[in-house]
């Protein structure tokens, strides 16, 4: 068990207290993290088994969590991992409880099985830049952790496809440095042709088996790199999903990897999981490289092939998936059922696969009322945990077959899933959120229908007509983009334009401590463009992170997409939805706005701003409200996250102005001396066509001497 230990400051009472119950009984029992030093070792950690118990207490006192004797921050910094083994020699760890069971197994120390590798790599225009060069340096690393005994090849596609060797070669020092230089030289070039890409790699793979030129207990694998879409050759994604599963014919698995945003990821999802494999979409960020890294490294170790879990004959009920082409190191399999007769005396599994060196048969034999005397020692940790993991399981795999089904076959299966969803009161894309349009009579759709969608999300019934309430003090940009700063301590309020061209994107908010980073993309009037120096500028894209959670939002005037880890959903204007997951809240209110809130102090409202579709010059914009901030941290930063931190000002010598309606003064903030002007903001919250009027101090010049530094210095490259 690994717990995130980064408390960022000394807590006065800070204790990690683990208790562990292990039906099998307790060999081994270990705790550890890089911060502990002798010190702590010695009287804040403390460790002790026995029999089927275990117990691990963390409690530092405060000075033993300072740094330094003297230091106010803590050394409390990394992963606190709590380690334990079992009295027991098989790799398999079988549970019942009234009826249903729950089946383990991961093997451990067996010879890794020789695999025979075929990489698929998009060269196409597309790809150039970013995009290829953190290609060539996964690639380069992959091919530093390849060992002797695998066999492996590249083939790259374009408009045409080229191949480093005609055949798969031993991955010997002199042949993966040759592959080195190969990778070192690969360009972007011409389009996308998918089917000729996959077909060569597909026959590269069976031609090296039928002609014997790999070792006969060896593994094949076929591994796809791509960041669009079929464009020459055959395109169609249905005729390319059956050319290549016809092709591959279960022989092998493909694992499918997605460059980016724009692509089809449902036909690449599709495609792999029809041939036993799956798809992984990798995010085109600085550290793209280490995720293509971080996926080979999850099937570089195959430890068995064909891989079977057998139940006693007629003894079982509604098991879940048993048979496995491949078992990797560092995974687990998990089968789970219910019992014909819940009063069986013994319940016995074996696990049969092909592993490096021979056939290999585990078998896991438990004395159900050995084990059921163990676990009403504590019953209270399991109650009906078994059951509900086996309906867990059953959903998913009936989701994940759902997706690959056609009409009938479809419509069952969406009801059993649909069925257990109810029953056992799963959040599932069948149960979790109806999309309501009061406006439009349309039928309601559930998300399982939305392309690339896997995000959990709430019910909502009924159309959302109450607005959330919004505490004091708040920060907020909208408009031509104002920045509007209220201040609790003076009951006032500083606001400020930034002047920009349309296609900069701003920093509005970044916070190391939370993880959340806000930024917003500027756009102008229609006909304007980045060389554009007149007419009004808007907000008209945001991005919002939080890098801890590894979740992220784009907000458009068109679409709302959420992208969790893989996952990406999106929603338009008309959808009035929730959606939740654990320390975050996404609720969308038809037409109107999104509240976003991480946890309970951090709330950002985003208002949508639309305009006659025809009008000659004007479009859409967005407005980004924060309305409750007091959970970050005092590094935030960013053009509104300075201003989270408490400040002062004065103002003195108000005079008459250029405008006789808004008068000058002088403002002292910062240690600067400013000329402001006495003016007027809108804020939409509550109402986003005609506005709630805020008095303000106007700070001229972008800014200048109330924001740290100058504008520019808030100019990031992209939005995310």
């Amino acid at each position: 068990m690994y717990i995130k230990v980064q408390p960022k400051q000394l807590v006065r009472h800070f204790e990690i207290d683990a208790h562990i119950f292990e039906p099998q009984g307790i060999s081994m029992l270990d705790a550890e993290a890089s911060f502990i030093t002798n010190d702590l070792l010695g009287s804040a950690l403390t460790k002790s088994f026995s029999g089927k118990k275990g117990h691990v207490s963390f409690k530092p006192s405060l000075d033993q969590q300072r740094s330094c004797p003297t230091c106010t921050d803590s050394l409390l910094n990394g992963d606190f991992t709590i380690v334990y083994d079992v009295n027991r020699e098989s790799p398999g760890n079988v549970q019942v409880v009234n009826g249903y069971f729950v089946h383990f197994f991961a093997p451990q120390g067996l010879p890794v099985v020789p695999k025979n590798i075929v990489f698929v790599i998009d060269i196409s225009g597309s790809m150039a830049g970013r995009k290829i060069h953190q290609t060539r340096d996964a690639l380069l690393k992959i091919l530093d952790d390849m060992k002797e005994d695998d066999y492996l090849n590249f083939i790259l596609f374009s408009t045409h496809v080229t191949t480093w060797k005609d055949s798969l070669v031993q991955a010997t020092p002199a042949n993966l440095e040759e592959a080195r230089m190969f990778v070192k030289n690969i360009r972007d070039e011409g389009m996308t042709n998918i089917n000729d890409g996959l077909l060569r790699g597909v026959h590269m793979l069976k031609d090296a088996r039928e002609r014997h030129l790999v070792p006969e207990r060896s593994t094949s694998i076929l591994i796809m790199l791509t960041d669009g879409d079929a464009n020459t050759g055959e395109s169609r994604p249905q005729k390319i999903q059956e050319n290549v599963r016809n092709a591959i014919g279960g022989k092998f698995p493909l694992y499918n990897l997605g460059f980016g945003n724009n692509l089809n990821y449902n036909f690449l999802e599709t495609m792999a999981l029809e041939n036993n494999g799956l798809a992984r979409r990798i995010y085109e960020d600085s550290d793209a490289n280490l995720q293509l890294q971080g996926f080979y490294e999850e099937v570089a170790n195959p430890l068995l092939t064909n891989v079977e879990v057998e139940y006693p004959e007629n003894a079982i009920l509604d098991l879940t998936k048993n048979n496995y082409p491949h078992f990797y190191d560092g995974s687990e399999i998990v089968v789970a059922g219910r019992l014909v007769d819940s009063d069986m005396n013994n319940f016995k599994a074996d696990v049969k696969g092909h592993g490096a060196l021979n056939d290999l048969t585990f078998t896991e034999e438990v004395d159900m009322k050995e084990m059921d005397a163990a676990l009403k020692e504590q019953g209270y940790i399991f109650g009906n945990y078994i059951e509900r993991l086996w309906a867990y399981l059953t959903i998913e795999q009936l989701l994940e077959r759902r997706k690959n089904a056609f009409g009938e076959e479809k419509e069952n299966l969406t009801a059993q899933a649909l069925e257990l969803s109810l029953k056992y009161h799963f959040v599932t894309p069948l149960t979790s959120m109806v999309v309501t349009k009061p406006e439009d009579n349309e039928d309601q759709t559930s998300i399982a229908d939305k392309p690339g969608e896997a995000t959990s999300v709430t019910p909502s019934m009924a159309y959302l007509t109450q607005q959330p309430s919004f505490p004091n003090p708040y920060y907020y940009v909208d408009g031509d983009p104002h920045f509007i700063i209220h201040v609790p301590g003076k009951n006032d309020t500083i606001c400020f334009n930034i002047d920009e061209k349309p296609g900069t994107v701003l920093r509005l908010i970044q916070d190391p401590v939370t993880g959340i980073t806000v930024t917003g993309q500027i756009i102008g009037d229609k006909g304007s463009g980045p060389s554009s120096g007149t007419g009004k500028t808007y907000f008209g894209k945001l991005g919002i992170t939080n890098a801890w959670m590894d979740f992220r939002i784009e907000v458009t005037t068109e679409k709302i997409i959420l992208g969790n880890g893989e996952a990406l959903s999106t929603f338009r204007w008309l959808d009035t939805v929730t959606v939740t997951q654990t320390g975050l809240s996404v609720t969308i209110n038809r037409k109107k706005n999104m509240v976003v809130s991480f946890g309970d102090g951090v709330k950002f409202v985003i208002v949508l701003h639309q305009v006659w579709k025809k009008h000659p010059v004007h479009q859409d914009f967005l407005g980004f409200y924060v309305v409750d901030s007091h959970r970050m941290s005092a590094q935030t930063h960013g053009l509104l996250g300075q201003f989270f931190r408490p400040f002062d000002f004065e103002v003195f010598d108000i005079r008459p102005g250029s405008d006789p309606t808004k008068p000058d003064a002088t403002m002292v903030v910062k240690s600067h001396q400013l000329t402001v002007t006495r003016g007027s903001q809108k804020d939409y919250r509550k109402d986003t066509s005609v506005g709630t009027k805020v008095l303000c101090w106007f700070v001229h010049n972008n800014g200048e001497g109330l924001i740290d530094g100058v504008h520019t210095d808030y100019i990031v490259p992209s939005l995310f």
